[in-house]
Parts: structure tokens; sequence; C-alpha cells
């Protein structure tokens, strides 16, 4: 995302527009590619050195006006088209941009605004006139606006084009340069050594250490990003990080649970909607969206919704605009999404239950949270974490798993991922009382019950006989609770067991265990 206040202040930026200034009397306008202008001109404070423009903006309807021509320039730099002189939704006034692009794609556009070109006629001029007047703008204003606009000519309008060339052209190079020198020193800290914590995410396993690495590399963005994961992997807080380290970080972060509503309290929450637009609306309801503008909407359980409601969500996505519920026009919204699901998309997909389009308008970037049973080497970390906090929020001295605790904690493995593991340890915190360790008659019967199945699991080993029966009866034993444990990864199963995953695929078919069905 450009830092657009960053780029009117490069040397030659400025040098340029000074000159645009002092010959032609325009003035240099930037604006991203969701309509919102970035430069100087709508800080407070600002006084325009354009009357006709000064004329157009305090005019009633002079704004939407404004904004129409915005649309224009917009939809001429999504189009690749060159700098040129082009007719504003003013007829007889002009304007000329020339789009901003970084790794090819548009990303915002330069422009100036507005003048009248040489050898206009009597008739444009009234027509300009009469527009104005329409807007509000008294008669008086008019003329002098009129007057006093730049009038270019032929030869002028090639140097101004050449001259708004160079300013998009300056912010593409410079752009790139930073990108490049942050990419470097990302790669330089990457190799100081592994990170323990990222925002308010844990973990020295593999798997977190490479999703640090991509929230690292996305963090400049400002492109879509789709979590997946089980529940309690921390879905919402891989989106908190990713808004916290990008440029957005200064504004709004907000996150709804999308299957926590029906579909007209959920098409109310996230696009708002007007008074008497139904019963109960009592008055005008700013919804997510409009609350979120400049800022990041968490959508979670995105999987949830339905149908008529992920068309209003890719209209978003694609145009930047939404509906609320009951009015008439609709309104703009400069939002980033991060969407997150427990569900399989593309298992919907195919059965019509969730749209292609909206998958991959959100997918654009996709964060794999893995579940707890996968990263055993973070469970200490996490629990060490989560000891700290709650005795330090309980007022009460840090506590110690007993030697035979921790065994029973990192032999479990967490069904209900890291929010499972976190509430046990608050469980633990307030059932120790005084004690300063943390004993196994503490834990949770499910945990405790965790070790018996195995045991006794176990013990239905046969202890007599040849020992080559006994010794086989062991592996099988082993190798069928294994599959069922590793969800049938043989990849995974293989290296638990020290055995090369070829050798066991042949006992998995020695023993007839390659169905899930013999398996169970």
């Amino acid at each position: 995302m450009i830092n657009w206040p960053e780029m009117s202040e490069l040397h030659v930026v400025s040098k340029l527009e000074s000159i645009l200034q002092r010959w032609f009397n325009l003035e240099l306008f930037f604006a991203d590619m969701n309509g919102k202008i970035v430069s100087k001109q709508f800080q407070k404070g600002y006084s325009t050195n354009s009357p006709i423009f000064k004329s157009i903006l305090e005019a009633s309807h002079g704004y939407d006006s404004f904004m129409q021509d915005i649309d224009k320039i917009l939809d001429i730099s999504k189009k690749g088209k060159e700098t040129f002189a082009y007719n504003s939704e003013h007829s007889g006034l002009n304007f000329c941009c020339s789009p901003v692009e970084i790794d090819g794609e548009v990303v915002g556009v330069a422009f100036v605004y507005p003048f009248i070109l040489e050898g206009a006629s009597s008739k444009d001029i009234e027509k300009i006139t009469n527009q104005l007047l329409e807007l509000g703008s008294s008669q008086s204003d008019v003329s002098n606006a009129i007057e006093s606009t730049p009038k270019v000519n032929a030869e002028s309008s090639e140097y101004i084009n050449e001259l708004i060339s160079l300013v998009s052209g300056e912010i593409t190079t410079y752009h790139t340069e930073i990108l490049k020198r942050e990419e470097r020193i990302k790669d330089l800290n990457s190799e100081l050594g592994d990170r323990y914590r990222y925002h308010t995410m844990i973990g020295k396993s593999k798997q977190m250490q490479k999703i640090y690495r991509l929230l690292e590399k996305i963090s400049s963005s400002d492109s879509s990003v789709f979590v997946q994961g089980e529940n309690g992997t921390g879905k919402e807080l891989v989106a908190k990080a990713i808004h916290f380290y990008s440029p957005r970080k200064d504004n709004i972060f907000l996150a709804l649970n999308c299957s926590a509503f029906n579909d007209n309290l959920l098409d109310s929450e996230l696009f708002g909607h007007v008074k008497g637009a139904f019963t109960g609306a009592m008055k005008d309801k700013r919804g997510l969206f409009e609350q979120a503008n400049g800022g990041t909407l968490f959508l979670d359980e995105i999987g949830d919704t339905s149908l008529s409601m992920q068309v209003k969500l890719l209209r978003v996505l694609q145009e930047g605009t939404f509906l609320p519920v009951g009015a008439t026009s609709p309104k703009r919204a400069d939002v980033r999404i991060i969407a997150a699901t427990n569900k399989n998309v593309k298992e919907m997909m195919k059965n019509g239950e969730f749209r292609e389009d909206l998958f991959y308008r959100i997918n654009v970037i996709n964060v794999d949270l893995p579940p707890l049973r996968e990263r055993e080497e973070d469970v200490p970390l996490l629990i060490e974490h989560f000891i700290d906090r709650k005795c330090s929020e309980s007022g009460v001295q840090v506590k110690q798993l007993s030697k035979k605790t921790l065994e029973k904690m990192l032999d479990y493995n967490w069904p209900g991922n890291v929010r499972e593991l976190e509430n046990e340890i608050e469980r633990l915190v307030v059932l120790s009382g005084s004690d300063k360790t943390i004993t196994p008659d503490m834990l949770s019967q499910r945990i405790l019950d965790h070790g018996r199945e195995e045991f006794s699991a176990a013990r239905g080993v046969r202890t007599s006989g040849s020992l080559k029966d006994a010794l086989e009866e062991l592996e099988i034993l082993m190798i069928r609770e294994g599959l069922k444990r590793c969800n049938f990864n043989k990849s995974k199963l293989s290296k638990e067991l020290g055995i090369s995953r070829a050798s066991l695929i042949m006992k998995v078919d020695k023993y007839g265990l390659d169905k899930r069905k013999k398996a169970a």
C-alpha cells in the first residue's frame, strides 16, 4: 500500500508540482483506486489556487459532481490508457491523468484538474456556467472562476501530459525501490533466527515459523486474506496481526462472526440501514463496512453465509460499494477484508454452497493454520504463557506444573486446539488455590481418561505365547491406533514410528489396515 503523503513530498514530485502551478496554474491531485483523494486538497486548512475548483467544492452539490469526475478518471486509469487531456463530466472542462502502476497493477492515479482548452467556444463556456449555477454556485463566483481558469493550448497540453507521466513514473520507481529494500531487511531479519512470537501469536514450530514469514511478506500489501483452520486455532489472532502490521494499523479493526446472525440481521449489521427500512428501524444505522472505512474488517465463519449474502460481499470486494438496507443510493467503502472459516470451502463450491467468484476474491492470500496436535513443541510455550497471564490477572504467585501433569498434557491431542488449552489452564489456576504446584488430579477428566484409554489398549496385547506373535499383535495395535491418531496421514505416522513410509505402507497392506473401516 502506497504512503501517498510521503510520495507527494518526494523532491522530484514536488518540483514537478511547482512547475505545474507556476507555468499553467494547475493543481496536482492523487487518488487511490477506491476513489479516495489522498493529496492535500482535502486536508484541513488547505486553500486551493484554482477558482473554478473552489467554486465546484463550495456549491451545494459540488462534491458529488466532483466525485463523478473522479470515477471517470479512475475508469480511464484502470483501462491503462495513455496520459492525455480528457473531457470532464462538466462540459468544457478538462483534466489530465496518468495511472500509477506497481508490479503491473494500477494502484492509484495522478491528475491535474480542471482546465479549459484554448479556443473553447462560447457555447462550451455557457455550458460550464449553467452547470456550475445548477450545482448552487452564485453568478459572480462562476464568472470570476471561469475568467481565472487556465486556458491550455495544444502545445501546453503536451507539456502537461509529459509532466503528469513523470510524476506517476517517479512514484512507481520510488515505491518499487522501497519494496525491494524492505524485502531485503526482512530476509536479513529472518536469517537472525526463528521467532517464538508474532504479535499475540506464540509458537516455535516449523509450521508457525512458516506462517510468521508469510505474514511478514504480506504486511505491506492491501490484498484480501483467507484464513483457514479448525475452531480454536487462532484465526482472529492472525487477522489482528495482519492489521496491526499493515499501513492500516492506525485505523479501526472490526470483527464479525457471520454464523451468529441470520441473513436479514447480517445484512443490516454489515451494510447498515436507513430509518424505516423495516419494523424497528427507528433511525439510520451505520454498518460495519462504513464504520471500518480505511481499516480492516474480519469476517469469521464466512462459510456460513447464504448465497445471496455472498453476492453482496462480492460487490463490495469488486467495486468498493455497498447498499444499506432500504437505501436507494450506494456508499463507498475502503476496507481490507480478512475472511476465515473452519469449513472445507472447495467441497462447498462443488456442492453449490459457496460462490467460486467470491472464493477467488477473498483467497488472494491463503493462511492455513495447523491444529495444535500437529505442533506439539508449541504446547509447553503456550502453557507457560497462559499460566503467567492467568496468574497475573488473578493476582497470585506464578504456578508450576508437576512433571507428571505436564506429561499428561503433552500426551493429550487437544481437539479444541489453543482455545481448549487456554481454558484448561484457567481452570487449573483457579482449582489450585494457594498451591504453587499443579498436580495431575487437578486435570479435567477427559485429559486423564485419554491416558487411560491408551493404557487399556496396550493392556490388550498378549503376554504369553510366542514372542513373534506378540510383537506382531503389538505392531498391528500401534499402526491401527496411530492411523486414527494421525487421521490416516502415513507420512506423519512413519516419522512417529521411526520407519520409512514405504515400510509402513507394506505393513498396512500386510495387516489389512488400508481402509478406514478396517482401522476403526
